[in-house]
């Protein structure tokens, strides 16, 4: 199978530590691969190693059927990157960053300034183009950190917890970017400290722990590797949450769990399970305003896998980005 990107057996040390371990990635051309994993797992390592910022101490990694060690010029050319931190120069305006941008990359200063001026749009910055970056908002500097990996129109891009400091609506943004990009055939490795953004962008995920691949599949994938599907059930009155409980037990056969003070929760197996919970809820008169069925949420996935909830998660890497 060819692959926009990959990488076998990398290993990297940092003194007597081992940041990874034989890791191995790879992503099909035009998907998103998110790669997970708790702080100083390895996965900016790894990153830094295909964007040809660190040398692999063994293994191998290509872009493009490009060696990243042996020609690393020519994996420059094709590949965006942007890392957990916005790295614009503040002195600039935000127009002026992309058209350095541009014509380090050998655009004319006409065509730097086109594509300048198409990305501040696609990224919401046209009305602060003229401003000096140093007063953006650190959302704002973000985006156009972003919008800097995209001036050379690049085949493959390393995304680096890229949504770190967005507010919702222009993380959301993004994710419709990156969802187009993925349409004209670019390729993403994301790295992400938001599994809902994993779970609504990745084609396939890789889990990283101690620097080594543990897990990796789609996330549905995952997520059925973890565990079954779950029931939840909240009656609309309160005081039925026996009655409710008494049937999703029978229906069931495990002990359900109360969630709060009014949400039941049991795993079931298979959807004929969730139709016999809904008949006999129906039948004993028991309301409900919510019930659903569904998988583990990938924070559960994440947890099982690692034993950290995702909430531990912090915005650098630890020694990954203090090693020089």
């Amino acid at each position: 199978m060819e692959y926009a990107f990959q990488a076998e057996g990398l290993v990297r040390r940092f003194g007597r530590t081992t940041a990874l371990d034989g890791v191995d990635l790879a992503a099909r051309e035009g998907t998103v691969l998110g790669v997970l994993g708790p702080n100083g797992a390895g996965k900016t390592t790894a990153v830094r190693i295909l964007a040809t910022l660190l040398r692999p101490d063994a293994g191998r990694a290509t872009v493009g059927g490009l060696d990243v060690v042996r020609d690393a010029a020519g994996v420059r050319r094709m590949i965006g990157l942007t890392g957990q931190y916005a790295s614009v120069d503040e002195d600039l305006t935000g127009l002026e960053n992309l058209v350095l941008i541009g014509q380090l990359l050998d655009l004319p200063k006409a065509g730097a300034k086109v594509r300048a001026a198409e990305l501040l749009e696609r990224f919401g910055l046209s009305d602060a183009a003229g401003r000096r970056a140093l007063t953006y908002s650190g959302g704002m500097r973000r985006r156009l950190d972003l919008a800097a990996s995209l001036v050379g129109r690049p085949g493959v891009i390393f995304l680096d917890e890229p949504t770190t400091g967005l507010d919702p609506a222009r993380r959301e943004d993004l994710w419709r970017v990156i969802r187009s990009l993925t349409g004209e055939g670019v390729t993403v490795l994301l790295t992400t400290q938001y599994l809902e953004e994993a779970d609504a962008l990745a084609d396939e995920l890789s889990v990283i722990d101690h620097g080594k691949v543990i897990a990796h599949g789609t996330p549905d994938e995952l997520k059925r590797v973890v565990g079954s599907q779950t029931i939840e059930v909240r009656p609309k009155n309160p005081e039925q949450i026996e009655e409710a409980a008494t049937i999703v037990r029978l229906v069931t056969g495990r002990e359900p769990v109360l969630r709060g003070r009014t949400m039941l929760t049991a795993p079931v197996d298979g959807d004929a399970m969730f139709a016999e919970a809904v008949r006999r809820l129906q039948g004993a008169r028991i309301g409900v305003v919510e019930i659903s069925l569904r998988l583990p949420s990938l924070d559960e996935v994440f947890f099982s896998l690692t034993g950290q909830h995702t909430d531990q998660h912090q915005l650098d890497e630890g020694l990954e980005e203090g090693a020089p």
